[in-house]
């Protein structure tokens, strides 16, 4: 495996991509800052957050941070609404290329009921169409990739929904100040061994089994993405309640699987105990795992911190495997085959 160093980093990610993550800190405050007019929706009792890969986690983040308000709150990675979307239901379409197949179509298909329809996208097919079919839309940029896009979609989206979502502004404020005190834990300024993202990437050295608590289901889902498109490594995810009654059974066979624990500051006491009972049985069988805890505060803060070290953490594995993280050929053969290429 490759040392880490500056270097190394400059040999194989290619397009730069831990530059970005770098600067996360302060896209999302300069996001969050945005000048852009924000919009108010009355009576929403309905959130639809439809998305495909880099844009979708921006709607599993947001289902996270909102999945314990009284807001109802749905997610479509596909190409079909719920029956369920009425005159009090805001679905918002997010595409970070603005060209995505099934969010097209989605946006298609709301505009043609009766309900509230915004769109947001840095540009592309989607941004003319609403502008041909009159549907609210705002434009934001690409930052390298839609993955890497992630922090000024979400800080942008909660600047101009801000009267909709409720998401209180010091808790926002919260989440930028433990970004910056993250950064400074994960970022390339820190390329030893107390960097816990390079930690985690030296750690991986098979298939991660990824286990999570409901609560912060989105970054399982977003560690998953990460490693699959940055590292390219199979991954498998499961969540701990569940795993419990079917998945646990699997590791009466040896194997390369890794069991990785994302653990939140505040979970609910029964999850908690379950944890305990899983470490107590890996302990017992002499299975290696890692643990993997959330930042202290609230879930808006608990969630995006621990994206930013398991995203990094995807960069740090790519590059110790001698792999660059940002093309991803496998994505753009399907895409050319659905355009008909």
């Amino acid at each position: 495996m490759e040392i880490l160093d500056i270097s190394t980093l400059e040999k194989y990610d290619s397009q730069k991509m831990y530059k970005i993550y770098d600067k996360w800190p302060n896209i999302a405050r300069e996001s969050f800052e945005t000048k852009q007019e924000s919009i108010h929706f009355e009576n929403i009792d309905h959130i639809v957050f439809v998305g495909m890969g880099g844009s979708g986690a921006i709607g599993d983040l947001f289902s996270s941070i909102l999945s314990k308000s009284d807001v109802h709150i749905s997610l479509i990675k596909g190409y079909l609404l719920p029956k369920t979307v009425d005159n009090n239901t805001l679905v918002i379409v997010t595409s970070v290329s603005g060209n995505t197949d099934e969010s097209l179509t989605v946006l298609n298909s709301a505009k043609k009921i009766d309900c509230n329809l915004i769109a947001f996208s840095s540009g592309g097919k989607m941004k003319q169409f609403c502008e041909d079919n009159q549907i609210i839309f705002r434009e934001i940029p690409v930052l390298h990739s839609p993955r890497t896009s992630l922090i000024n979609f979400t800080y942008t989206i909660l600047n101009i929904l801000n009267s909709i979502l409720p998401i209180k502004e010091r808790e926002i404020i919260e989440s930028l100040e433990q970004l910056e005190i993250v950064k400074k834990q994960i970022s390339s300024q820190n390329l030893s061994n107390s960097n816990p993202a390079i930690a985690l990437a030296k750690w991986i050295t098979g298939i991660p089994n990824i286990y999570y608590p409901h609560g912060l289901e989105s970054a399982a889902i977003r560690f998953k993405s990460s490693l699959q498109e940055n590292a390219k490594t199979h991954v498998i995810l499961e969540d701990v309640i569940e795993a419990c009654h079917n998945g646990i059974v699997a590791w009466e066979k040896s194997s390369e699987i890794q069991p990785v624990l994302l653990q939140g500051e505040d979970d609910y006491i029964k999850t908690k105990e379950r944890f305990s009972i899983i470490k107590d049985f890996f302990e017992k069988n002499e299975i290696d795992f890692k643990e993997i805890n959330s930042v202290s505060g609230n879930i808006l803060t608990k969630t995006i911190c621990l994206i930013y070290i398991l995203d990094y953490a995807s960069i740090y594995k790519a590059v110790l495997s001698k792999i660059d993280p940002s093309p991803v050929s496998s994505i753009d053969y399907i895409k050319s085959r659905l355009n008909g290429e």
